[in-house]
């Protein structure tokens, strides 16, 4: 990892993930203009306290990570700044994507408006020898109607040679990355209190 350097994208796009407003459509004009598509993706997980703090750990454990085809080594620390590698198998033997935490929120005690009770999220940035260039924010939100999501939100463009050429596909894993990330935290909870949801 100490050979990854820094972040292989602008550093004026640091942290947009943790300061993108709900308005997803205003985000990714924003980030069109330099060449970023946005992914966005959302799922009612269930409700109440129990579902947010369990799929909170769910989220810190890396289980939205832990699929057949692309992991995360879930002893690795949700802190900002820390390193990690995103594992992952395609045509190609397994390839490692280095990232950096960017940020971490767990506003505790802390008013988020009207909307959402509680709120926990943190974002990574791509470094060198990635082979995209952008972030991704991971978030589990508790709102003023007992509902918990969690949600998934992306900005990326090719970094390398093979993503450039094979860029169509990279999107299509990306959403594809989303649904089945998505499907394992819904899962993962169901396992842990079927009844509550």
């Amino acid at each position: 990892m100490g050979m990854c350097g820094t972040f292989n994208y602008d550093p004026k796009f640091h942290g947009a993930t943790g300061d993108a407003s709900s308005d997803i459509h205003e985000f990714s004009q924003r980030l069109a203009s330099d060449g970023f598509a946005v992914n966005h993706a959302r799922i009612l997980l269930g409700y109440g306290l129990q579902t947010y703090d369990k799929a909170v750990q769910a989220l810190q454990n890396w289980r939205h990570f832990q699929l057949n085809w692309a992991l995360v080594d879930p002893k690795t620390r949700i802190k900002t700044g820390e390193r990690f590698c995103v594992c992952t198998k395609e045509f190609l033997p397994w390839v490692l994507l280095p990232l950096e935490i960017i940020y971490v929120r767990d506003p505790k005690g802390v008013d988020l408006g009207p909307k959402l009770k509680h709120s926990f999220r943190f974002g990574s940035g791509t470094l060198h020898g990635h082979l995209l260039a952008g972030e991704e924010r991971f978030s589990i939100e508790w709102d003023e109607e007992n509902k918990v999501w969690y949600e998934i939100l992306s900005f990326s463009k090719p970094s390398h040679i093979l993503s450039f050429m094979s860029y169509p596909y990279v999107s299509f894993r990306q959403k594809q990355f989303a649904k089945q990330s998505m499907q394992a935290v819904l899962e993962h909870l169901s396992a842990q209190h079927p009844r509550e949801m």
